[in-house]
């Protein structure tokens, strides 16, 4: 039950899923059956993609689940005893229906005082990155995943769970395509990864006048994008300091790649920005989930510099524009008194990243973050700001 009792409705900015092992398979055409698959190894069930098994998730089938908010002292006071991930998450526990079903979701979101939520799938970031060499094979991958999320959760069901499905765009139309067939369906809130996009000529960057075709529908439709944490393919640049080609796992202590953690969303916001996609697009929306705060003062104070010694190559201050429409979602160890200083109070979204162990075991007490805001100003960061977002 909910520890506590708010006189405002709650928007949580971040909730997942946990997919279950037809989420990718169930929908992929029959050509294309091998590409997905779940194999078992040394009597563990694994993730293969195209043939590749990935450690990225070390359980992939969610029977059984790290407990919601279990890591939440560890992010929020250190480690200072050098606990292996094991022990700073304990036990672990079965998954319960409410973490894979919009039912018993909803009576779960009803007794932790939530009214309203953004649901991210969890496995879906690790595909783009390993499928990038085949652009094709990518879109039809992420439309049947689509596909299930459309039919196991809805993209909006009851206008309190909105489902965010996945657009990836190394082929511009059929990006538009899927936009379409999402919105068609319901969708509010659409996911895209913080990455370079792939394509047979190489990667390039999402907010190049080649993708403004995609974004100017985005624009039109009022719909929310998201950037979301995921695997945005930077295991690469860390790979080449260490001498060691390896996949990037998370949930291991790898210190030198967590030093650049976030350099991902950086170079995504920095890109929208400095190749054009804000000044062109002016009334998108973009919720940038799950990557904490910690990277927005660098690139402000960045972007200040540049646009001060180049101003000729923008239309607009950078700066300006990235505090007018991106909305950051903090972690629960940031400081958001820091934050509203920089961005503004109605660009903060409380996220609770609920039920990975990583965010708050009791969504609602991220409250506690704001207890120096005024009533006002906490009731935008607890959801009012997303209702602005995603109107009902």
């Amino acid at each position: 039950m909910a520890t506590l009792e708010l006189p405002y409705p709650v928007f949580d900015a971040d909730n997942h899923m946990y997919e279950t092992d037809e989420a990718f398979t169930r929908h992929l055409p029959k050509a294309y059956r091998g590409a997905i698959e779940y194999v078992q190894v040394r009597g563990r069930t694994k993730l293969a993609i195209r043939g590749q098994i990935t450690e990225y998730i070390p359980n992939p089938t969610f029977e059984v689940v790290a407990r919601p908010g279990a890591q939440e002292d560890y992010f929020k006071h250190g480690n200072p005893e050098g606990k292996s991930y094991r022990e700073i998450v304990g036990e672990p526990m079965r998954s319960i229906p409410a973490f894979r079903e919009p039912g018993p979701r909803l009576e779960l979101m009803d007794e932790q005082g939530v009214q309203r939520t953004l649901m991210f799938p969890t496995l879906a970031s690790r595909l783009e990155e390993r499928m990038k060499d085949d652009v094709e094979l990518t879109h039809v991958v992420i439309h049947a995943l689509n596909q299930w999320m459309d039919e196991e959760w809805s993209f909006n069901h009851k206008d309190r769970i909105y489902s965010t499905p996945v657009i990836t765009l190394p082929i511009v139309e059929k990006a538009i395509a899927e936009l379409e067939w999402c919105l068609e369906r319901g969708a509010r809130a659409i996911l895209v990864r913080p990455a370079p996009v792939p394509g047979p000529g190489g990667s390039r960057s999402f907010a190049l006048p080649e993708f403004d075709p995609f974004w100017k529908r985005v624009e039109e439709t009022g719909t929310l994008v998201a950037f979301h944490s995921s695997d945005s393919g930077y295991a690469g640049h860390s790979s080449a300091w260490e001498g060691v080609q390896r996949e990037y796992l998370p949930f291991q202590p790898q210190p030198f790649r967590f030093v650049g953690q976030w350099r991902p969303i950086e170079d995504a916001v920095a890109s929208l920005a400095c190749h054009g996609a804000l000044s062109r697009f002016p009334e998108l929306k973009i919720a940038v989930v799950e990557t904490g705060a910690s990277w927005v003062r660098p690139l402000l104070e960045k972007l200040a510099d540049i646009h001060k010694k180049m101003p000729q190559v923008f239309r607009g201050d950078p700066v300006e524009q990235v505090r007018r429409m991106v909305h950051v979602s903090p972690f629960i160890e940031d400081n958001f008194n820091d934050l509203a200083d920089l961005i503004g109070v109605d660009r903060i979204l409380f996220g609770s990243d609920y039920p990975h162990p990583e965010g708050k075991g009791d969504p609602i007490t991220c409250v506690e973050n704001v207890a120096d805001f005024s009533p006002e100003d906490q009731a935008k960061v607890m959801g009012g700001n997303l209702t602005r977002l995603l109107p009902v």
